[in-house]
Protein backbone atom coordinates (compact mmCIF):
# COMPACT_ATOMS: atom_id res chain seq x y z
CA UNK A 1 0.00 0.00 0.00
CA UNK A 2 0.74 3.69 -0.68
CA UNK A 3 0.28 7.11 0.47
CA UNK A 4 -0.25 10.44 -0.69
CA UNK A 5 -0.72 13.25 1.36
CA UNK A 6 0.69 16.07 -0.91
CA UNK A 7 -2.91 17.38 -2.34
CA UNK A 8 -1.10 19.32 -5.61
CA UNK A 9 -0.43 19.66 -9.09
CA UNK A 10 2.25 17.02 -8.84
CA UNK A 11 0.80 14.62 -6.84
CA UNK A 12 -2.68 14.69 -9.45
CA UNK A 13 -0.11 13.74 -12.19
CA UNK A 14 2.04 11.07 -10.57
CA UNK A 15 -0.97 9.22 -9.39
CA UNK A 16 -2.53 9.21 -13.22
CA UNK A 17 0.60 7.99 -14.20
CA UNK A 18 0.81 5.47 -11.25
CA UNK A 19 -2.77 4.30 -12.88
CA UNK A 20 -1.70 4.64 -16.45
CA UNK A 21 1.00 2.64 -16.16
CA UNK A 22 -0.14 -0.37 -14.28
CA UNK A 23 -3.03 -0.91 -16.81
CA UNK A 24 -0.60 0.83 -19.69
CA UNK A 25 -2.86 -1.95 -22.45
CA UNK A 26 -5.54 -1.19 -21.62
CA UNK A 27 -5.06 2.53 -21.96
CA UNK A 28 -3.36 2.55 -24.98
CA UNK A 29 -6.58 0.68 -25.74
CA UNK A 30 -9.32 3.36 -25.50
CA UNK A 31 -6.63 5.73 -26.70
CA UNK A 32 -6.30 4.39 -29.73
CA UNK A 33 -9.88 3.89 -30.22
CA UNK A 34 -11.26 7.16 -28.93
CA UNK A 35 -8.91 10.01 -28.51
CA UNK A 36 -6.23 9.24 -31.70
CA UNK A 37 -9.26 9.79 -34.06
CA UNK A 38 -9.41 12.97 -31.79
CA UNK A 39 -5.98 14.58 -32.39
CA UNK A 40 -6.17 12.99 -36.20
CA UNK A 41 -9.06 15.37 -36.98
CA UNK A 42 -7.65 18.15 -35.02
CA UNK A 43 -4.74 17.91 -37.82
CA UNK A 44 -7.24 17.17 -40.73
CA UNK A 45 -10.14 19.44 -40.44
CA UNK A 46 -8.12 22.17 -41.37
CA UNK A 47 -8.37 20.70 -45.21
CA UNK A 48 -11.95 20.39 -44.91
CA UNK A 49 -12.61 23.82 -43.59
CA UNK A 50 -14.63 26.12 -45.75
CA UNK A 51 -13.13 29.39 -44.40
CA UNK A 52 -9.29 28.12 -44.24
CA UNK A 53 -7.36 30.65 -46.61
CA UNK A 54 -5.35 28.25 -48.21
CA UNK A 55 -8.46 26.61 -50.15
CA UNK A 56 -9.69 30.00 -50.72
CA UNK A 57 -6.06 31.36 -52.27
CA UNK A 58 -5.22 28.40 -54.37
CA UNK A 59 -8.71 27.46 -55.49
CA UNK A 60 -7.99 24.07 -55.49
CA UNK A 61 -11.20 22.67 -54.45
CA UNK A 62 -14.42 24.05 -54.49
CA UNK A 63 -17.33 23.50 -51.96
CA UNK A 64 -20.87 23.82 -52.17
CA UNK A 65 -23.28 26.27 -49.87
CA UNK A 66 -24.52 22.65 -48.23
CA UNK A 67 -21.12 21.78 -47.90
CA UNK A 68 -19.76 24.93 -46.30
CA UNK A 69 -22.66 24.45 -43.51
CA UNK A 70 -22.52 20.26 -43.60
CA UNK A 71 -18.58 20.22 -42.53
CA UNK A 72 -18.72 22.05 -39.33
CA UNK A 73 -21.39 20.61 -38.29
CA UNK A 74 -20.75 16.99 -39.10
CA UNK A 75 -16.81 17.84 -37.35
CA UNK A 76 -18.64 19.37 -33.80
CA UNK A 77 -20.88 16.12 -33.45
CA UNK A 78 -17.86 13.90 -34.37
CA UNK A 79 -15.33 15.87 -31.34
CA UNK A 80 -18.28 15.67 -29.20
CA UNK A 81 -19.50 12.05 -29.73
CA UNK A 82 -15.42 11.16 -29.47
CA UNK A 83 -14.88 13.76 -26.62
CA UNK A 84 -17.73 11.90 -24.31
CA UNK A 85 -16.98 8.12 -25.57
CA UNK A 86 -12.92 8.65 -23.85
CA UNK A 87 -14.12 10.70 -21.08
CA UNK A 88 -16.97 7.87 -20.08
CA UNK A 89 -14.37 5.21 -20.64
CA UNK A 90 -11.41 6.48 -19.34
CA UNK A 91 -13.06 8.13 -16.77
CA UNK A 92 -14.59 4.28 -15.43
CA UNK A 93 -11.29 2.82 -15.84
CA UNK A 94 -9.28 5.05 -13.89
CA UNK A 95 -11.66 5.24 -10.92
CA UNK A 96 -11.60 1.72 -10.54
CA UNK A 97 -7.42 1.49 -11.14
CA UNK A 98 -7.49 4.11 -8.52
CA UNK A 99 -8.72 1.65 -6.07
CA UNK A 100 -6.91 -1.15 -7.49
CA UNK A 101 -10.06 -3.30 -9.31
CA UNK A 102 -9.68 -5.56 -11.98
CA UNK A 103 -9.71 -2.87 -15.14
CA UNK A 104 -11.67 -4.88 -18.26
CA UNK A 105 -11.79 -3.29 -21.72
CA UNK A 106 -15.37 -4.72 -22.00
CA UNK A 107 -16.40 -2.78 -19.27
CA UNK A 108 -15.10 -0.10 -19.87
CA UNK A 109 -16.76 0.01 -23.20
CA UNK A 110 -20.03 -0.81 -21.44
CA UNK A 111 -19.76 1.70 -18.76
CA UNK A 112 -20.06 4.25 -22.28
CA UNK A 113 -23.89 3.03 -22.46
CA UNK A 114 -24.84 3.62 -19.08
CA UNK A 115 -22.76 7.28 -19.39
CA UNK A 116 -23.45 9.01 -22.38
CA UNK A 117 -27.00 10.34 -22.34
CA UNK A 118 -26.49 11.75 -18.72
CA UNK A 119 -22.97 13.32 -19.92
CA UNK A 120 -24.76 14.85 -23.18
CA UNK A 121 -27.58 16.19 -20.84
CA UNK A 122 -25.87 17.50 -18.68
CA UNK A 123 -22.99 19.10 -21.11
CA UNK A 124 -26.35 20.73 -23.22
CA UNK A 125 -27.17 22.15 -19.83
CA UNK A 126 -24.00 23.53 -18.80
CA UNK A 127 -23.53 24.66 -22.09
CA UNK A 128 -26.40 26.78 -22.03
CA UNK A 129 -25.71 28.08 -18.61
CA UNK A 130 -22.48 29.75 -19.58
CA UNK A 131 -24.66 30.98 -23.00
CA UNK A 132 -26.64 32.61 -21.13
CA UNK A 133 -23.84 34.20 -19.14
CA UNK A 134 -21.99 35.67 -21.82
CA UNK A 135 -25.21 36.68 -23.35
CA UNK A 136 -26.40 38.26 -20.90
CA UNK A 137 -22.82 40.21 -20.21
CA UNK A 138 -22.91 41.49 -24.02
CA UNK A 139 -26.71 42.53 -23.44
CA UNK A 140 -25.02 44.82 -20.08
CA UNK A 141 -22.77 45.95 -22.50
CA UNK A 142 -24.62 46.90 -25.39
CA UNK A 143 -27.21 48.84 -22.82
CA UNK A 144 -24.41 50.72 -21.14
CA UNK A 145 -23.15 52.43 -24.86
CA UNK A 146 -26.43 52.88 -25.61
CA UNK A 147 -27.10 54.75 -22.42
CA UNK A 148 -24.09 56.80 -23.31
CA UNK A 149 -25.43 57.57 -26.31
CA UNK A 150 -28.55 58.40 -25.26
CA UNK A 151 -27.09 60.75 -23.18
CA UNK A 152 -25.59 62.66 -25.39
CA UNK A 153 -21.89 61.26 -25.26
CA UNK A 154 -20.35 60.86 -28.46
CA UNK A 155 -18.50 57.61 -28.78
CA UNK A 156 -15.02 57.40 -30.93
CA UNK A 157 -15.11 53.51 -31.97
CA UNK A 158 -11.55 54.04 -32.91
CA UNK A 159 -10.23 55.85 -29.75
CA UNK A 160 -8.96 55.07 -26.81
CA UNK A 161 -12.04 55.26 -24.13
CA UNK A 162 -13.70 52.51 -26.51
CA UNK A 163 -10.45 50.47 -26.95
CA UNK A 164 -10.49 49.63 -23.45
CA UNK A 165 -13.89 49.05 -22.69
CA UNK A 166 -13.81 46.35 -25.07
CA UNK A 167 -11.46 44.69 -23.33
CA UNK A 168 -12.68 44.83 -20.27
CA UNK A 169 -15.88 43.23 -21.69
CA UNK A 170 -13.47 40.56 -22.90
CA UNK A 171 -11.61 40.20 -20.03
CA UNK A 172 -14.89 39.65 -18.21
CA UNK A 173 -16.28 37.20 -20.44
CA UNK A 174 -13.10 35.56 -20.26
CA UNK A 175 -13.10 35.65 -16.45
CA UNK A 176 -16.59 33.82 -16.59
CA UNK A 177 -15.71 31.29 -18.38
CA UNK A 178 -12.76 30.52 -16.38
CA UNK A 179 -14.66 30.36 -13.36
CA UNK A 180 -17.14 28.63 -14.23
CA UNK A 181 -15.02 26.24 -15.76
CA UNK A 182 -12.98 25.84 -12.73
CA UNK A 183 -16.41 25.31 -10.78
CA UNK A 184 -17.75 22.80 -13.06
CA UNK A 185 -13.94 20.74 -13.32
CA UNK A 186 -15.24 17.86 -11.94
CA UNK A 187 -18.57 17.72 -13.68
CA UNK A 188 -17.95 14.68 -16.04
CA UNK A 189 -16.19 12.09 -13.68
CA UNK A 190 -19.39 12.70 -11.31
CA UNK A 191 -21.73 12.11 -13.78
CA UNK A 192 -19.57 8.36 -15.04
CA UNK A 193 -18.70 7.73 -11.42
CA UNK A 194 -21.88 8.97 -9.38
CA UNK A 195 -24.36 8.19 -11.77
CA UNK A 196 -25.44 12.10 -11.47
CA UNK A 197 -26.64 14.00 -14.43
CA UNK A 198 -28.58 17.67 -15.14
CA UNK A 199 -27.64 20.34 -12.43
CA UNK A 200 -26.59 17.89 -9.70
CA UNK A 201 -23.38 17.03 -10.62
CA UNK A 202 -22.40 21.11 -11.80
CA UNK A 203 -23.60 21.55 -7.81
CA UNK A 204 -21.43 18.87 -6.36
CA UNK A 205 -18.51 19.65 -8.58
CA UNK A 206 -18.71 23.03 -6.89
CA UNK A 207 -18.63 22.24 -3.41
CA UNK A 208 -15.78 19.48 -4.03
CA UNK A 209 -13.91 22.12 -5.61
CA UNK A 210 -13.75 24.04 -2.76
CA UNK A 211 -10.15 24.35 -1.06
CA UNK A 212 -8.52 22.81 -4.67
CA UNK A 213 -9.15 25.39 -7.24
CA UNK A 214 -5.92 26.19 -7.70
CA UNK A 215 -5.23 22.74 -8.53
CA UNK A 216 -7.93 23.00 -10.97
CA UNK A 217 -6.36 26.67 -12.36
CA UNK A 218 -3.13 24.71 -13.09
CA UNK A 219 -4.71 21.93 -14.39
CA UNK A 220 -6.89 24.22 -16.97
CA UNK A 221 -3.66 25.47 -17.56
CA UNK A 222 -1.41 22.77 -17.93
CA UNK A 223 -3.82 20.31 -20.23
CA UNK A 224 -5.93 22.80 -22.01
CA UNK A 225 -3.75 25.69 -23.12
CA UNK A 226 -1.10 22.31 -23.65
CA UNK A 227 -3.96 20.80 -25.76
CA UNK A 228 -4.84 24.88 -27.85
CA UNK A 229 -1.18 25.54 -27.99
CA UNK A 230 -0.71 21.73 -29.97
CA UNK A 231 -3.87 22.16 -31.97
CA UNK A 232 -2.48 25.86 -33.29
CA UNK A 233 0.61 23.98 -34.42
CA UNK A 234 -1.24 21.85 -36.67
CA UNK A 235 -2.73 24.76 -37.92
CA UNK A 236 0.23 26.15 -39.04
CA UNK A 237 1.17 22.90 -40.72
CA UNK A 238 -1.64 23.09 -43.31
CA UNK A 239 0.29 25.81 -45.47
CA UNK A 240 3.29 22.95 -45.27
CA UNK A 241 1.23 20.02 -45.90
CA UNK A 242 -0.47 21.91 -48.97
CA UNK A 243 2.60 22.56 -50.60
CA UNK A 244 4.46 19.42 -49.86
CA UNK A 245 1.53 17.12 -51.67
CA UNK A 246 1.13 19.77 -54.73
CA UNK A 247 -1.66 21.07 -54.05
CA UNK A 248 -0.36 24.53 -54.99
CA UNK A 249 2.74 25.02 -56.93
CA UNK A 250 6.31 24.12 -55.90
CA UNK A 251 5.28 21.02 -54.16
CA UNK A 252 8.49 18.96 -52.52
CA UNK A 253 9.86 15.59 -52.64
CA UNK A 254 9.00 12.38 -51.43
CA UNK A 255 11.87 13.07 -48.11
CA UNK A 256 9.92 16.23 -47.51
CA UNK A 257 6.09 14.87 -47.56
CA UNK A 258 7.54 11.94 -45.38
CA UNK A 259 9.42 14.15 -42.91
CA UNK A 260 5.77 16.27 -42.94
CA UNK A 261 3.72 13.29 -42.66
CA UNK A 262 5.70 11.33 -39.65
CA UNK A 263 5.65 15.02 -38.35
CA UNK A 264 2.26 14.82 -38.11
CA UNK A 265 1.47 11.33 -36.66
CA UNK A 266 4.29 12.50 -33.79
CA UNK A 267 2.06 15.22 -32.95
CA UNK A 268 -1.06 13.06 -33.17
CA UNK A 269 0.42 10.89 -30.63
CA UNK A 270 2.16 13.67 -27.98
CA UNK A 271 -1.58 15.19 -28.57
CA UNK A 272 -3.42 11.35 -27.70
CA UNK A 273 -1.23 11.20 -24.39
CA UNK A 274 -1.65 14.73 -23.24
CA UNK A 275 -5.63 14.33 -23.55
CA UNK A 276 -5.38 11.01 -21.70
CA UNK A 277 -3.20 12.55 -18.83
CA UNK A 278 -5.92 15.24 -18.81
CA UNK A 279 -9.26 12.72 -18.37
CA UNK A 280 -7.28 10.10 -15.88
CA UNK A 281 -5.90 13.16 -13.15
CA UNK A 282 -9.50 14.31 -13.85
CA UNK A 283 -10.59 11.18 -12.22
CA UNK A 284 -7.36 11.56 -9.27
CA UNK A 285 -8.06 15.23 -8.86
CA UNK A 286 -11.95 14.10 -8.10
CA UNK A 287 -10.78 11.36 -5.55
CA UNK A 288 -8.21 14.06 -3.98
CA UNK A 289 -11.15 16.38 -3.08
CA UNK A 290 -13.14 13.72 -1.86
CA UNK A 291 -10.55 12.73 0.27
CA UNK A 292 -10.35 16.71 1.76
CA UNK A 293 -14.05 16.64 2.30
CA UNK A 294 -13.67 13.60 4.41
CA UNK A 295 -15.61 11.22 1.63
CA UNK A 296 -12.86 9.03 0.81
CA UNK A 297 -12.24 7.10 4.22
CA UNK A 298 -15.60 5.06 4.22
CA UNK A 299 -15.21 4.03 0.95
CA UNK A 300 -11.21 2.95 1.64
CA UNK A 301 -12.14 1.02 4.63
CA UNK A 302 -15.18 -0.45 2.27
CA UNK A 303 -12.51 -1.71 -0.21
CA UNK A 304 -10.57 -3.10 2.69
CA UNK A 305 -12.77 -4.97 4.08
CA UNK A 306 -13.16 -7.52 1.11
CA UNK A 307 -11.15 -10.41 0.70
CA UNK A 308 -8.05 -9.81 -1.88
CA UNK A 309 -6.12 -12.72 -3.25
CA UNK A 310 -2.24 -10.81 -3.96
CA UNK A 311 -0.78 -12.09 -7.34
CA UNK A 312 2.80 -11.26 -8.36
CA UNK A 313 2.31 -9.98 -11.62
CA UNK A 314 -0.25 -7.44 -9.04
CA UNK A 315 2.34 -4.66 -8.30
CA UNK A 316 1.46 -1.43 -8.70
CA UNK A 317 -2.47 -1.98 -9.22
CA UNK A 318 -2.70 -1.78 -5.57
CA UNK A 319 -5.03 0.59 -3.77
CA UNK A 320 -4.01 3.87 -3.02
CA UNK A 321 -4.90 5.48 -0.05
CA UNK A 322 -5.06 9.00 0.37
CA UNK A 323 -5.09 11.37 3.34
CA UNK A 324 -4.81 14.65 4.18
CA UNK A 325 -2.35 15.76 7.08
Amino acid sequence: MSTTNGLNLTGVISEAKRIINAHSRHFLALSLLFLLPLSFSIIVYPFLSPPTSILSAYNRITLSDESRVAIPLLYALFFLLFSLFASASITYSTFHGFYGRPVKFVSSIKSILFSFPHLLLTVVIAAIFVGLVCLCLGCLAWLAFNGLLFFGFEIDYDGVFFTVCAVLIAALLVGAVIYVSVEWYLTSVIVVVESNWGFAPLKRSSYLMKGMKRVGISMIALFGLGIGLMSFSCLMLVPNIFSCFRLVPGGAGWMDKVLLVGVCIVQAGVMTLWMLYAVASNVVLFMYCKALHGELALEIAHEFSREYVSLPFDDGKVPHVVYVA
